[in-house]
């Protein structure tokens, strides 16, 4: 009996030999999708055993697939439809698995191609082949690149944008934490839309809605409001963001916090100079010159927020801030104090050193605030040398141990003025809502912290007192 194998025989066995050592997965389908072969390396890239994967179609729903964009494919996209589909092999195409036991992802470039003809039979078969590229594709993290820039970074989904719920915001990066003052717990599902307020301009909303309705590209200054309601200008590019079959899934926006370079490029004289331009030329602006009359807008919103000398916000930004938190009381089942506080003996400042000192005085106290307070808590100069804050607090004895540590800590501020140390103290009074939910009457809370502040001073200044009834 002859015992040596036929040339046929031959070739199956070094074909058997070599899927089985590969060092690429092979996955051989049926023409209805189902699987009749996987070699041992893509079982391993799969995450599963032989018994796992064969009879398993495409159209078993324990299959996830992603794109690129981290979006899950269709079954109609899946290799081995998309040639049965159209035909035509496909060639390295980079798509992700979800690893059933890890749940991390792996990514392939992934080849596939027909195989029929009258050595299958009428069947025929699709040749599916894996590439592992996970490493590559990881060699370094664009997240990391994104987290790490200064510009602030938004993605939206591109589906349901018209207001009030859309569109939903899926990814914020620090730089946005951090300006904003939400944390990316709270921004998330959310809208963008809760970074504007009563100053943003609604023909730029508009602008904004019509691009990505027509999913165009975008440029415009925007002026927004942080979680605490404080008012910041950004220099903001949306642009849409595609998959790989050119649909667009996602917006993304990159934005640049322009306040300073906005607010403090241009003198005092300079600023009078332009509005009494503006004044003279209105009518050639609102024709000719748009862009200009648009810029000039954003100047006078500035002084309208702004106190002059000192930079901080006056008293009409300050109370719109004190609405803004009211409203966060109520969200996160907090307290709103509300205090007054008047620098002491001020007249007297002025009168032995002059306006100028005086001047230089409520810009040292300017900046006292800014460091004193948080980024979610608002303050503002009323007028003079009075000046206001709103914060959230636990309760009413957070808010007076905050307030006496506001007057000691600046008692204790040196300022000097020309070389010579002036000494300057304040009095403070304060009151505290009764309940989250109350609603608050803005001049009855003024109201009540000057009561409590007028208590200071007749108690010999250079302290804090709480109203109570």
């Amino acid at each position: 009996m002859d015992l040596t194998p036929d040339s046929e025989e031959i070739d199956r066995i070094n074909l058997k030999s070599l899927l089985k050592h590969a060092h690429i997965g092979v996955v051989i389908h049926r023409l209805d999708t189902s699987i009749v072969y996987a070699n041992p390396t893509a079982l391993k890239l799969l995450d599963m055993s032989y018994n796992q994967v064969i009879g398993r179609d495409a159209y078993d729903p324990s299959w996830y697939f992603i794109d690129e964009y981290q979006q899950k494919i269709p079954i109609d996209a899946y290799p081995v439809k998309q040639v049965l589909n159209t035909g035509m092999p496909l060639i390295n195409e980079m798509i992700g698995q979800y690893s059933p036991t890890t749940r991390e992802v792996n990514w392939f470039l992934v080849n596939a191609y027909p195989e029929v003809g009258e050595e299958f039979g009428d069947e025929g078969f699709v040749v599916v082949t894996f590439n592992e590229i996970s490493a590559r594709r990881h060699l370094f993290s664009y997240r990391d690149v994104i987290e790490n820039t200064r510009d602030v970074v938004i993605v939206t989904d591109a589906e349901g944008i018209e207001a009030p719920f859309g569109p939903q915001i899926v990814f914020v990066n620090r730089a946005f934490e951090e300006l904003t003052g939400f944390s990316s717990a709270e921004a998330i599902g959310e809208t963008p839309r809760i970074l504007q307020g009563h100053g943003t301009d609604a023909a730029c909303r508009q602008r904004i809605r019509e691009a990505l309705q027509a999913h165009q590209p975008i440029r415009e200054t925007i002026l927004n409001y942080s979680k605490s309601g404080k008012p910041y200008w950004l220099d903001m590019d949306i642009f849409p963001l595609r998959n790989q079959f050119g649909k667009v899934t996602h917006f993304a926006a990159i934005e640049r916090d322009v306040t300073d370079q906005t607010y403090y490029a241009d003198q005092l004289s300079k600023r009078n100079e332009d509005l009494r331009h503006l004044k003279q030329s209105l009518e050639k602006l609102v024709s000719d010159k748009t862009k200009e009359l648009r810029d000039a807008n954003y100047t006078l919103q500035r002084l309208a927020l702004y106190d002059d000398l000192t930079g901080i916000p006056n008293r009409r930004c300050f109370l719109d801030q004190f609405k803004k938190q009211c409203a966060m009381a109520d969200r996160y089942e907090k307290l709103v104090a509300i205090g007054m506080i008047d620098l002491d003996h001020f007249k007297k400042i002025n009168d032995q050193y002059g306006h100028d000192a005086g001047d230089a005085v409520l810009k040292e106290t300017a900046q006292y605030f800014r460091n004193f307070f948080r980024a979610e808590d608002s303050f503002g100069r009323m007028g003079g040398e009075e000046f206001a804050f709103a914060v959230l607090v636990g309760d009413a004895e957070a808010a007076e141990s905050m307030c006496r540590r506001l007057v000691s800590r600046f008692a204790e501020l040196p300022v000097t003025v020309d070389g010579q140390d002036i000494s300057v103290t304040m009095s403070a009074g304060v009151y505290v809502a009764p309940s989250p939910t109350q609603e608050i009457s803005i001049d009855d809370a003024l109201r009540k912290a000057d009561t409590a502040l007028y208590e200071a001073k007749k108690s010999g200044r250079n302290q804090a007192v709480r109203w109570q009834k």
